[in-house]
């Protein structure tokens, strides 16, 4: 039921309508239920119902937001607010109507029904909508644009609200093209107030976003960075022994409390996921790698703390509404301090104590730099811009590792990346190196006497597999994409910018023009020198025995997939006989798919299955116990063969069988296909081995050997025939002049 709108004063037009403070302060009490404003909150808000444009810089949790919903609530007319996440706009559409205030979001993730019923309430006469969200892909579309102008010209739009502003600037830290578009707003919508709202703008930023958008005479309101209910903190992974054991014990020390661990990579996210799951921590990964059902599912037990932890890439918990985060950890460095601020700035926004916690690693340091610093040669950008592209990347992470290697104040190490220049006794104790000056000072030295074989050792990171598959490369975006036609947009950051680098790394020192030839052999150089700088052969076995499947691998992923499949059955509510022998033969179908290959691609067929589970329905889950039932699954011996059925999972999910099993009928007919797995149970660690693995263009030059030696036999063969058909011909022309005579 929505809340009765408070009768304002002085209701004509937009321009001149003096709104008293006491009206405004009902406003937020009534609807949103705090006594007062806070920090600039209420100088924009004044600022706005006066007309005028606004540039607003306040800090995550600041409470951005009350900026253009108190004004949407105080007077008539539509509020557009440009938002650049999906995730975001749910969660705050969903927020408004709980609080009975009419708000929607127009997005590919919503049915047709939807869409058309938000658009009939727009050209009605009188709009019960008062906040819009949409996307900056959206309205850069010529459809929205027409509509926005209809509402324009009816003297219905009252305001638009651009949110994570910095992004229209080249200089800002998460710079997109979609912003840009938003430049033509003043010209084609003249006198509706533009509030340009960021948490993170250096004065570079702020005076780019200010010139992008045509602001006029607009107020400009900075708030303090400085979050002082947060304690910063780093440590440092080449010092531990075990980062993942020491994450395990700060959150269990740490109490049931809600937290956000941030990755670089989706595989990063799984991995930590499982480790906590192991060590009983409720934890859950969201990610870009997931479907869309998992991730709402997801992030619905996290808002509703029937998860503890959520394990992601950086756009997780922009804009999502729980303010109780009580720590915030980056287990891989950030790419900038802006970064890093947005979202460490999303622990404590309740403003009770939360924490900090950034694992810094000589290795991330290393990946971090290689990734920005081919970033730009994957932009389509010239030389010139793409050498000053990385180079303004490579400085703002710079700041990230001096934050990181100093043992001075954390927190004034902040506030002066942003221009604000404080004491260090502002601080006052609430950070590692204020707390604990002496002991953070011999760990920055110990960190420094690290071995140089040991600093300087080869990160091999453009080679590994997770970040060169070139499907998932076309979906890395960080924000959602809309087209004019089809909409369709991602929901989440992957922050996969690197992924696209590292996948056309070893193409990047070769010239476009340059003939195949010379990439082969550029390729082959690349190679070689790779496996010197390792200082190994190609075929190392001690890379092999690194991919072997061990047991305990195998244990622990058994465990993950049988609490995985207790959780599907609850939410289901259904049961079943064997939960034990079920999770057995879901982890041995893992294990024969990639067993040759080695843990990785196996750890990921694990995450995978388990992500299957949490989505998929009883019957999905039934069928496919069933099908796994089948010998075709399971690596069997003649001899085995009468043990095979008493094996199987849950015999309620398996059909009758006759006295001859469907195994030993699938030896008698495919002994010779299956003879590979038909063997005695191999050892993970004992490996078949294999031939020397040929170099690239040695593979290519052996392919054109073999096809020209085809080629040649293919022509011969023609020839032969043709010389044949000729005889022939002559054979029974002959015959015929004999006849005659």
């Amino acid at each position: 039921m929505k809340k009765p709108l408070l009768p304002m004063k002085h209701e004509t037009s937009y321009e001149s309508n003096v709104i008293e403070k006491e009206d405004l302060v009902k406003i937020l009490e009534q609807f949103f239920g705090h006594p007062a404003f806070r920090g600039k909150q209420l100088e924009a808000i004044e600022a706005i119902l006066a007309g005028r444009d606004c540039f607003c810089l306040m800090p995550t949790g600041g409470g951005k937001s009350m900026c253009y919903q108190i004004p949407a609530l105080a007077k008539p007319g539509i509020v557009l607010v440009i938002s650049p996440l999906i995730a975001l706009m749910e969660n705050q559409v969903a927020t408004l109507k709980s609080k009975g205030i009419s708000a929607e979001f127009l997005s590919s993730t919503q049915t047709v029904q939807t869409k058309e019923k938000i658009h009939e309430d727009l050209d009605s006469g009188k709009p019960s909508l008062k906040l819009l969200y949409v996307t900056p892909e959206l309205v850069a579309t010529f459809g929205f644009m027409t509509k926005l102008s209809k509402l324009y010209n009816r003297g219905l739009l009252g305001l638009v609200a651009i949110d994570e502003a910095h992004c229209i600037s080249s200089w800002g830290h998460d710079f997109r093209p979609s912003y840009r578009k938003l430049s033509s707003l003043r010209k084609k919508l003249p006198g509706v107030p533009l509030l340009a709202l960021t948490a993170t703008a250096v004065p570079k930023v702020q005076k780019d976003v200010i010139e992008s958008l045509s602001l006029q005479n607009p107020v400009i309101l900075r708030a303090s960075f400085n979050r002082p209910n947060i304690f910063y903190e780093v440590r440092y992974k080449d010092l531990l022994d075990d980062a993942y054991s020491d994450l395990s014990n700060l959150l269990k020390s740490s109490g049931n409390v809600c937290s956000i661990i941030y990755c670089l990579e989706r595989s990063s996210c799984d991995d930590l996921t499982s480790h906590l799951i192991k060590q009983g921590i409720s934890s859950a990964a969201y990610h870009a790698g997931l479907n869309s059902k998992l991730r709402s599912a997801v992030l619905d037990d996290w808002l509703s703390s029937r998860i503890q932890v959520v394990v992601a890439t950086v756009a997780f918990g922009m804009g999502i509404d729980r303010k109780d985060v009580r720590i915030v950890c980056h287990f891989n460095m950030p790419k900038s301090m802006e970064s890093f601020y947005q979202e460490s700035g999303r622990a404590g926004r309740d403003q009770l104590p939360a924490r900090s916690v950034l694992y810094y690693g000589l290795d991330d340091q290393r990946r971090m730099e290689f990734i920005l610093r081919n970033a730009g040669s994957k932009k389509s950008q010239p030389s010139s811009s793409s050498d000053g592209y990385a180079e303004k990347s490579l400085a703002d992470f710079n700041q990230v590792v001096e934050y990181c290697e100093g043992s001075s104040c954390r927190r004034k190490k902040i506030l002066e990346t942003f221009g604000e220049q404080v004491p260090a006794s502002l601080c006052q104790r609430s950070c590692d190196a204020c707390k604990h000056t002496n002991l953070v000072s011999m760990r920055v030295e110990e960190l420094h006497r690290v071995p140089n074989s040991h600093k300087n050792r080869f990160f091999p990171i453009f080679i590994k597999s997770s970040l060169t598959n070139t499907s998932e490369a076309k979906d890395t975006e960080f924000w959602n994409r809309e087209d004019e036609k089809s909409l369709s947009g991602d929901e989440i950051s992957d922050s996969d910018d690197g992924r696209d680098v590292l996948s056309s790394v070893t193409m990047s020192k070769i010239s476009s023009k340059a003939g195949l030839g010379e990439k082969f052999e550029a390729l082959q150089r690349a190679e070689e020198a790779y496996y010197r700088n390792k200082g190994q052969k190609k075929q190392d076995c001690s890379l092999v025995d690194k991919k072997a499947i061990s047991d305990v691998l195998r244990d622990s992923s058994k465990k993950r997939l049988l609490d995985t499949l207790k959780q599907a059955l609850r939410r289901l509510g259904h049961s079943l006989s064997d939960l034990e022998a079920s999770a057995t033969f879901l982890e041995m179908e893992c294990f024969n798919k990639y067993s040759k290959v080695g843990k990785t691609f196996y750890n990921s067929q694990i995450a995978a299955t388990v992500r299957w589970l949490s989505s998929s329905s009883y019957e999905q889950i039934h069928d496919r116990l069933r099908a796994n039932s089948t010998p075709h699954a399971v690596p069997c011996t003649q001899n085995s063969l009468p043990s095979v059925h008493s094996s199987l999972p849950n015999s309620d999910l398996v059909d009758e069988m006759p006295t001859t099993s469907r195994c030993e009928q699938n030896w008698n007919n495919e002994q010779l296909d299956h003879s590979s797995e038909c063997t005695e149970t191999k050892n993970p660690s004992e490996r078949a081995v294999l031939p020397p693995i040929p170099s690239f263009l040695e593979f290519v030059n052996q392919k054109g050997k073999v096809g020209r030696a085809s080629s040649s036999e293919a022509q011969s063969k023609r020839s032969t025939i043709v010389r044949k058909r000729v005889m022939d011909f002559e054979s029974e022309d002959g015959k015929k002049c004999r006849k005659k005579d």
